[in-house]
């Protein structure tokens, strides 16, 4: 089989395409034909080492895949070859990731794909939408379905972003008027694309004054991205016993709290890594999408706000490249065709 592997940390040059054994899998395992993998910033980290030495002698990169199921372990239920699957943390732990032609993983990481959905939806779920589903559920709603967040306001930041916009599409299909933060109006019109009821351009006038006209008494949840930057305008736009759930550190690595003005208003953070998130609320993430996306109420492209970049297997270098420099939208490899 055709790989994409590296071993050694360092540029998208690092990365070649080699032939490998196909895996085999084992007890609770099944292995999928990979047809669309997705790429995700935490990839190129990994990959220039910003997140620690490599496990393996080598590594195949990409935690998002969509495929079919080619071959099953033993043990394995609920699952059987030739049904069309999405899979999410595939390379975490394991040496070999989506951006390959073919990936072992365990069963319960492997997610039937709803009847219609295409792979390229379902290599655009994984590390962002499964992100989203944590960040909305880490309040006192703990599943999302339509009319969970019914008439809740809730604040996205980087409402472009994949997270952002997964954020946007399920909070939007749970019922929650969503605000969402840009920086012009091109992000604008992704976020509205996206579902998101109202935009506030954080770079010009008065975010804080803007957000609260049109949530007067507060938002129940935040979608954080940059909370060195944010902390001050999440705590005064939040409602009492908000949940800030804050799952990246664009803008600096360290966040100060005003300890009395927080506590003053009961409120609740929410640190989201998806790799250490337990099974059981992956589970339910993964129940919910599906969910959704049956429902009509996820769905990627241009027309929901999430543009799709493609690049086939053996310039996964560039792709590395274009998320690493801030594509806006979802960066996909074409592994095989479908």
């Amino acid at each position: 089989m055709r790989a994409v592997i590296y071993s050694e940390t360092g540029p998208s040059s690092v990365l070649r395409v080699v032939d490998r054994p196909v895996p085999e899998p084992g007890e609770g395992e099944v292995r999928v034909r990979v047809v669309r993998a997705g790429v995700n910033p935490t990839d190129w980290k990994f990959r220039a080492g910003g997140m620690g030495p490599l496990a393996f002698d080598e590594v195949s990169p990409g935690q998002d895949a969509a495929g079919v199921v080619d071959a099953v372990g033993a043990g394995v239920t609920g699952l059987a070859v030739g049904d069309r699957v999405w899979t999410y943390l595939t390379q975490y732990g394991r040496r070999y990731g989506s951006a390959t032609e073919y990936t072992v993983v365990p069963a319960r990481l492997a997610v039937p794909l709803p009847e219609g959905a295409s792979f390229d939806l379902g290599a655009s779920l994984g590390v962002p939408a499964v992100t989203a589903h944590r960040l909305l559920t880490s309040g006192p709603v703990a599943r999302l379905s339509p009319g969970a967040l019914e008439g809740r306001p809730i604040l996205v930041h980087g409402g472009a972003g994949a997270v952002g916009n997964a954020a946007i599409q399920l909070a939007t299909w749970a019922g929650a008027t969503v605000i969402a933060t840009i920086s012009s109006p091109e992000k604008a019109e992704l976020a509205r694309a996206a579902g998101a009821a109202h935009t506030v351009d954080y770079t010009t006038g008065d975010p804080r004054a803007d957000i609260l006209a049109l949530a007067p008494d507060g938002v129940d949840q935040i979608v954080e991205v940059a909370p060195a930057r944010n902390t001050e305008l999440d705590r005064e736009v939040a409602a009492l016993g908000a949940t800030i759930g804050v799952y990246a550190n664009n803008s600096g690595d360290e966040m100060t709290l005003s300890v009395r003005a927080t506590f003053s208003k009961n409120l609740r953070y929410q640190f989201v890594l998806l790799y250490t998130v337990a099974p059981g609320l992956l589970a339910a993430a993964a129940e919910d999408l599906t969910a959704a996306i049956a429902d009509g109420g996820f769905r990627v492209g241009d027309e929901r706000g999430l543009p799709l970049h493609r690049f086939p297997l053996e310039d996964t270098a560039a792709a590395h490249d274009a998320v690493e420099g801030g594509a806006i939208g979802k960066v996909l490899i074409d592994v095989a065709a479908g």
